[in-house]
């Protein structure tokens, strides 16, 4: 059974960065398209960015420019760097390789 687990979420002051990590009990970041996606309160779950298995990347408007996905596929990793975040960034935030595959995710808030 293929299990992803994230990390790296906290609180963090506007501006600041975090970085995300997602990590696979199997080699599945190279096979599968993966994505992270996030859900604030009250609202509707959102894809953030996504990383085809052949390494292309795309992201939500809302973060393009401040966050960076990435893959390490030799370590069965996924990766979110955000930089420059703003309050309405705070939701918690998912590691899938959709539809059917995701982790428990991990709170990110954005306050002062």
């Amino acid at each position: 059974q293929v299990q992803l687990e994230e990390s790296g979420g906290g609180l963090v002051q506007p501006g600041g960065s975090l970085r995300l990590s997602c990590s696979s009990n199997r080699r599945i970041t190279s096979a599968f398209d993966m994505g992270w996606y996030r859900q604030a309160r009250g609202k509707e779950r959102e894809l953030v960015a996504r990383v085809t298995a052949s390494g292309t990347l795309t992201y939500s408007d809302s973060v393009k420019g401040r966050f960076t996905a990435s893959r390490d596929s030799a370590n069965n990793m996924l990766y979110l760097q955000m930089n420059d975040l703003k309050p309405e960034d705070t939701a918690v935030y998912y590691c899938a390789a959709p539809p059917n595959i995701w982790g428990q995710g991990t709170q990110v808030t954005v306050s002062s």
